[in-house]
């Protein structure tokens, strides 16, 4: 099975126990009703925020510890270099 399959399987079973509960067709234990019928609205914007914010401390520190990659870093500067002086050939002010 394919991990798209499994990613699939799993979030659909939660989606299905997610929206049981929301419905109580299947009460949450240890929780009284009035509570959980507070809260399971607003778990799907809770999970979506989450999800934001984990994805912008990815793209963070991607940015953060991009001279930790030498090779990236100096292919980056020679493609940087070389659209410079590609645009300088055609006659547009670069710098």
């Amino acid at each position: 099975m394919a991990r798209v399959h499994r990613v699939a399987a799993v979030a659909s079973v939660l989606v299905v126990l997610y929206l049981l509960t929301l419905f109580s067709l299947v009460p949450v234990p240890f929780i009284d009703p009035s509570v959980s019928e507070q809260i399971l609205p607003i778990v799907p914007w809770w999970i979506l925020v989450s999800f934001g914010s984990y994805s912008l401390w990815c793209l963070g520190w991607g940015l953060f510890t991009f001279r930790d990659c030498p090779e990236a870093y100096c292919e980056l500067l020679r493609e940087i270099n070389d659209a410079k002086n590609d645009l300088r050939t055609r006659g547009v002010s670069v710098d």
